[in-house]
């Protein structure tokens, strides 16, 4: 059906799949469900049609239709008549009625009604004549409705119409009396003279067909109904096809498309759900005005473009015959008035929908909820059906989920037998995944199972493919090529991986080598070794130095990395030059002279400096705790023999005990600036000077710690501190008058007094 040139509906029908709306059945029930105050009746077909409690209408209950219970009208087994009033859809069953209504060209026949009622899109001037007209012929035993096709028909076309109808009743009632149930009694028009009766009025300018036969049905029909009307058919005999003369078959395909292009560069996305279609409007290219000096905002724009979409949507409502519940999404509009403005145009262009609708008011976020009847398929679900593959759902699982299927599989087929190989046949796609580059991931799954799986790639096959084609030993089932696995060859890389796009395929005797992470050397000669070879394809790997290309830096490889640097070896020393060493040599054993180290020695009798020396080597290493005050890799200050004094003392033990202290770098000055006075060894107590048999002071322990320690350095003895002995002199003449010692600055204060 063209408005303005423009394709509005489309009615279609196939000879298989033929509407059942409008028919009549003598059916059976069986079964009733009272909780759902409903029954369901077996009428013959593959589902049993659904029948509600308000659906059951007899010449008694009319006009009772509410509080009763389904239990007390039907029971299960009974014999009964009812007409479909929808199509069964999806999962559902036909939806019917015991309310049989017979349509005509002007009238409708209710025979198990009453009253008289005329449609009410007609004009009130065209129903007071058509009501008047209705109540002459109007039979008393039913209810009759007067249709919107008889507008300008005369009182001799409404009664021939009505006694055509009550003939046909009457035969119908006569068959369902002979008829065993379940049975098809009445069954409705084609689609060409249903269309002709329901939608072919004085609207119309003219009706085109292009096959004899149904061009005779329809004239005949209008013949005995609507003479006037038979010159408004018109038979078709161009050359060019009648549908594509009017663009008919391209907006025929079109109601499959999901997005649908409006004029001004906004768009219509069309999205079928269980429940409701929903319908989104968007501006797409649609921007409003591009003048400087338009006043237009936002606002405007987006109303501008619901505005046409409203057109549009309602155009395709009618075109692909959605019905149920329908929601409109437009485009948010802040404005109040602008939201109104929208509803009551979309309001009106319904007003052209003979299906009946209803709207409830656009919410806030721009939504319109709406109902339309949905009688039965529209040309989408006629000309479509479920996909074998996603059932219906759109969606397919990609190659690497069918990949990793095929995986579980082969374990679980190495699992249940005891053969050491398989050749097992699947997709192409899923074969070269599964064997991963350089056939990784394939001997992978080898080492696990313990199997061998020689893998044939199969083209135009479903994902989930899986043939095993034998099993059995290794040596049986291993496939011969023009190399062995593991050998090393160069070769030309031709192309790039079919399945592989990172891969590089090159030929070898007419057998295909597909080298991993190779797709950026085509054409280059590279040397590569063979890891697996499957039927007519061998997987390779890189020896070259092309796979020597550095990898990106990741996170994964930065945590793998050592925390502390390893430890390096330490570097011999470079020798250093005869000259440098001696200077070297000369300056520390300079420096070296003003070095004492203080000795207390337990002995019985004086050692000597050299036997001193070679007991400290002998003795093995101390060890001291390591942290900041010293370790394990502490230098330790040189002991000289010359600055190293000894003195020996009887401790009634007989044994030696060696203490080195601190040694105290001083600065000595010149021989010509004393009188000749020389210092005593601080080291060695005045008894043990003088020969004396007075025991040395023992030795303090002191604690470990900042203040001190074993290596403290030790208070010089003052007169003091002898214990009420005779105090010794501060200064000692030695034995040597060559030798001069050091006066520390604490007794200068009494050789001044002296």
């Amino acid at each position: 059906m063209l408005e303005d040139d423009r394709v509005a509906e489309v009615y279609l029908e196939r000879p298989e799949r033929r509407s059942i709306a409008g028919n009549i059945y003598l059916g059976t029930v069986d079964n009733v469900l009272p909780g759902m105050e409903a029954a369901f009746i077996e009428i013959g077909l593959e589902k049993n049609g659904f029948l509600y409690v308000d659906e059951i209408v007899t010449p008694e209950l009319e006009g009772k239709r509410h509080g009763r219970k389904i239990q007390d009208l039907i029971s299960r087994g009974q014999t009964i008549m009812v007409q479909a009033v929808k199509d069964p859809m999806k999962t559902k069953g036909a939806r019917l009625t015991t309310e049989i209504s017979l349509p005509g060209r002007f009238l409708v026949l209710v025979p198990n009604g009453e009253g008289q009622g005329v449609s009410r899109r007609l004009d009130d001037d065209e129903r007071l004549r058509l009501k008047d007209i209705l109540k002459k012929i109007a039979p008393k035993d039913a209810g009759v409705i007067v249709r919107t096709a008889a507008e300008g028909a005369s009182a001799e076309d409404i009664e021939r119409d009505l006694v055509f109808l009550q003939k046909l009743w009457k035969s119908i009632q006569q068959r369902a009396k002979e008829a065993k149930p379940p049975e098809l009694i009445y069954q409705e028009a084609e689609l060409p003279l249903r269309v002709t009766r329901d939608l072919f009025t004085d609207n119309f300018e003219r009706a085109l067909v292009d096959n004899d036969q149904a061009f005779k049905r329809i004239t005949g029909y209008l013949k005995k109904t609507s003479p006037h009307m038979v010159e408004r058919v018109v038979r078709y005999k161009e050359k060019q096809a009648l549908m594509d003369a009017f663009g008919v078959d391209a907006e025929i395909k079109s109601t499959l498309k999901r997005r649908v292009d409006l004029p001004s560069g906004g768009y219509l996305v069309f999205d079928y759900a269980e429940a409701f279609t929903v319908i989104d409007v968007n501006t797409g290219r649609f921007v409003g005005s591009r003048s400087r000096t338009s006043g237009a905002r936002l606002e405007d724009t987006i109303t501008k473009n619901n505005l046409e979409a409203v057109k549009e949507v309602v155009r395709q409502l009618r075109l692909r015959d959605i019905g149920g519940i329908i929601v409109i999404d437009f485009i948010d509009m802040a404005n109040p008035k602008n939201r109104a403005t929208v509803e009551a145009a979309l309001r009106t262009e319904l007003e052209r929908d003979r299906t009946k609708t209803y709207v409830v008011e656009i919410s806030p976020l721009g939504l319109v909820e709406m109902t339309r009847q949905n009688v039965t398929d529209g040309p989408r679900e006629v000309m479509t059906k479920k996909c074998p593959t996603c059932g219906g759902d759109g969606i397919v699982v990609s190659e690497g989920t069918a990949a990793l299927d095929v995986e579980r599989r082969l374990r679980a087929l190495a699992g249940g037998s005891r053969a050491q190989a398989y050749r097992v046949e699947v997709a192409a796609k899923v074969a070269s995944l599964l064997v991963g580059p350089a056939a990784e991931r394939l001997m992978e799954l080898e080492a696990q199972t313990r199997r061998r799986f020689f893998l044939e790639g199969k083209e135009n096959v479903h994902l989930d493919h899986f043939l095993v084609l034998a099993e059995g030993k290794r040596e049986e089932l291993a496939v011969k090529g023009p190399v062995d696995e593991g050998a090393e060859v160069e070769l030309k890389l031709g192309e790039v991986g079919l399945h592989d796009p990172q891969a590089g395929v090159g030929k070898l005797d007419g057998y295909d080598v597909s080298v991993a992470n190779a797709s950026k050397l085509v054409g280059k000669k590279v040397k590569v070794r063979i890891e697996r070879l499957l039927d007519g394809t061998a997987y390779a790997s890189l020896t070259g130095q092309e796979q020597q290309a550095e990898d990106p830096i990741t996170a994964e490889r930065e945590a793998e990395r050592p925390t502390r640097a390893t430890a390096k070896k330490p570097s011999e020393p470079k020798p250093a030059k005869p000259e440098a060493k001696a200077a070297k040599t000369e300056t520390k054993a300079t420096k070296a002279e003003p070095k004492a180290t203080k000795t207390v020695a337990k002995a019985p009798k004086a050692e000597t400096t050299a036997e001193a020396d070679a007991e400290d080597e002998a003795k093995p290493k101390r060890k001291t705790r390591r942290g900041s005050r010293g370790g394990r890799g502490r230098k330790k200050k040189s002991t000289t023999p010359a600055t190293t004094a000894a003195a020996t003392a009887d401790n009634g033990a007989g044994e030696a005990e060696q203490i080195e202290q601190p040694v105290a770098k001083i600065h000595v000055p010149d021989r010509e600036l004393g009188d000749g006075a020389e210092e005593a060894d601080e080291s060695v107590p005045p008894a043990a000077l003088d020969g004396g048999e007075t025991a040395p002071t023992p030795k303090k322990k002191t604690r470990r710690g900042t203040r001190g320690g074993r290596n403290r350095k030790r208070k010089t003895a003052t007169p003091a501190a002898t214990d009420g002995k005779e105090p010794q002199p501060a200064h000692t003449e030695s034995a040597n008058e060559e030798d001069w010692g050091y006066v520390p600055m604490s007794e200068w204060a009494d050789d001044l007094s002296e």
